[in-house]
């Protein structure tokens, strides 16, 4: 069976799919590798170190003679146009945000695996793209948040005196404002958090940070780790609340997803007028609409004197560590699903059924057809 592994082609992504060390691991199994030469350029891999892996690197139009074909980002309609009939591919595809590429695969029957869709249990934890990403977004965004503040995190008392520690502000207690609390907790700062689930708060405390608890939380829907319904309500008295703790906060955070719609607006152009010269907001929800009313997404702006960064692809700024994790991730997904001989599918196995977006020229992903209402 030939992998193929593609050149990232999407704007700002620095990250490949499979990093040299994960390629030993595959040949180790009898799987042929085959990589688009200057595939892991971006992530600091070169042709010579896949090569070494045995890893075959060939010409991006040679890729597409592979039976599985893997990128991070979903593939494009020109990269399907090639790929072989009844093939196989994988990827971070959002699939219910791309109906016309999902209609491209199913005319030439690919079966299409999503690497975002990996249900949340125990045994699937070594697969889970969307953890391991976003622990390394939420460690970039308390280092890219303090890069562009005018003062330190910690307390520091000096013989010229004496430096009160910043203060963060982070919406959102799931991975990735897990691992922002613990890096801005490392660097000195006192840390708030704000999280409509209530079960998060033992894990926030346990960080060195503080939960804001909003009253009516136990009323929010929780579907496979994602906040799935939040009444107006509720969304109502959490702005009240953070419209009381935001004037004096140094460095915000939003991190806050709600699985296939856009973001909750949680920080208004009015909050952002209230806050001290010199703030910053990392929105990291800025890929799916952003957290912050006016965060522009891949741009650095000054808004009322409050910095707001729009990074829509953090984990790409680390891309060595980002690519290795996620190599790590697709290729257990791979031999989950697979053998040097083919892929061997029990559609009805948790993690088999939750990944399968497109198979036998039909969609079905059962949350995919319903965001596309087929």
């Amino acid at each position: 069976m030939k992998i193929g592994v593609l050149k990232e082609t999407k704007e700002h992504e620095n990250r490949v799919a499979l990093s040299p060390d994960v390629i030993k691991l595959l040949i180790k199994n009898e799987f042929e590798v085959l990589v688009e030469s200057g595939a892991g350029i971006k992530s600091y891999f070169s042709d010579e170190e896949y090569q070494a892996a045995g890893a075959s690197i060939v010409a991006k139009s040679g890729v597409f003679e592979s039976d599985v074909l893997l990128k991070v980002n979903i593939f494009t309609l020109d990269e399907v146009s090639q790929m072989k009939e009844k093939s196989a591919c994988i990827s971070l595809m959002y699939a219910y945000n791309h109906p016309e590429i999902l209609d491209e695969m199913n005319k030439k029957s690919i079966s299409s695996f999503s690497m975002d869709a990996v249900p949340r249990i125990s045994r699937a934890q070594k697969m889970d793209a969307l953890s391991s990403q976003a622990n390394l977004a939420g460690y970039k965004s308390v280092i890219l948040g303090s890069n562009y503040l005018g003062i330190i995190f910690p307390l520091m008392m000096t013989a010229s005196g004496t430096i009160t520690p910043a203060k963060v502000l982070i919406f959102g207690a799931g991975v990735a404002g897990l691992q922002a609390i613990a890096t801005a907790k490392r660097l000195g700062a006192i840390v708030e958090v704000s999280d409509v689930r209530p079960e998060t708060k033992e894990q926030v405390e346990s960080l060195g940070g503080r939960f804001l608890t909003v009253e009516g939380a136990e009323t929010v829907k929780v579907e496979g780790g994602y906040a799935a319904e939040v009444s107006e309500e509720f969304l109502r008295k959490q702005k009240e609340l953070i419209q009381s703790k935001i004037k004096e906060t140094d460095l915000v955070i939003t991190t806050a997803l709600v699985m296939g719609k856009k973001s909750p607006i949680l920080v208004t152009e009015e909050m952002v007028k209230t806050m001290k010269q010199g703030a910053v907001i990392v929105d990291m929800a800025v890929e799916s609409g952003g957290n912050c009313e006016i965060s522009e997404k891949d741009k650095t702006v000054v808004k009322h004197g409050v910095t707001i960064i729009g990074e829509s692809n953090l984990p790409a700024l680390l891309p060595t560590n980002a690519s290795q994790l996620y190599a790590t991730n697709i290729s257990t997904l791979l031999l989950h699903l697979a053998t040097k001989d083919g892929f061997n599918l029990d559609r009805e196995e948790e993690i088999t059924k939750g990944v399968l977006i497109t198979y036998e020229g039909e969609i079905v992903h059962e949350f995919t057809k319903k965001i596309l209402n087929k």
